[in-house]
């Protein structure tokens, strides 16, 4: 065994220690990265899901307050003629909706779409009793036309968009 033979053996178990150590150094940058990523998302939750708990609460009341017996009720204002009256709802709807627009940046698309849509269709039925009352009559005919008319509907669009968010943020936890 001449020393050509020695080198030879000596090199293969060099090139297996250095493929060894650098396997095990992969491995182990391997394991601290999905470490680290656990930790980030561990600690993006612990941000995040305050502000969440807090866009689900937003998005919750605002259904509530944007629900068309709370918004005739807390707008009432019987001596107002029902045309002022139809603005004034109107007014306070898009104020409510742009109040709370942030509110996205938490909940899901979805959630979102249905928040949208659901103010979208109070506008509709509001300006339908609108068109189904005299000008010059009352606001409270104005309201009465808009219970008359959600007393129809089997579902309001705000109470959907409700039971899907108490659905959604309970799958938060």
């Amino acid at each position: 065994m001449g020393p050509i033979f020695f080198l030879a053996i000596l090199g293969s178990t060099s090139i297996s220690i250095i493929i060894i150590v650098f396997l095990f150094l992969k491995r182990q940058s391997q394991k601290e990265q999905v470490n680290l990523e656990i930790e980030l998302r561990k600690q993006r939750q612990e941000f995040f899901l305050p502000n969440r708990v807090d866009a689900y609460e937003r998005a919750i009341l605002l259904m509530e307050r944007l629900h068309p017996n709370s918004l005739v009720m807390r707008l009432n204002n019987p001596s107002l003629p029902a045309k002022i009256m139809h603005a004034e709802f109107l007014k306070t709807i898009r104020e409510e909706f742009d109040h709370n627009i942030t509110q996205q940046l938490f909940i899901s698309p979805v959630a979102w779409k249905l928040l949208r849509d659901s103010k979208e269709e109070l506008v509709k039925l509001i300006n339908l009793a609108a068109s189904q009352v005299q000008e010059n009559t009352s606001a409270i005919e104005l309201s009465a036309k808009i219970f008359e008319l959600v007393a129809q509907l089997e579902k309001l669009p705000s109470e959907v968009a409700t039971e899907f968010l108490k659905k959604e943020f309970q799958e938060l936890f």
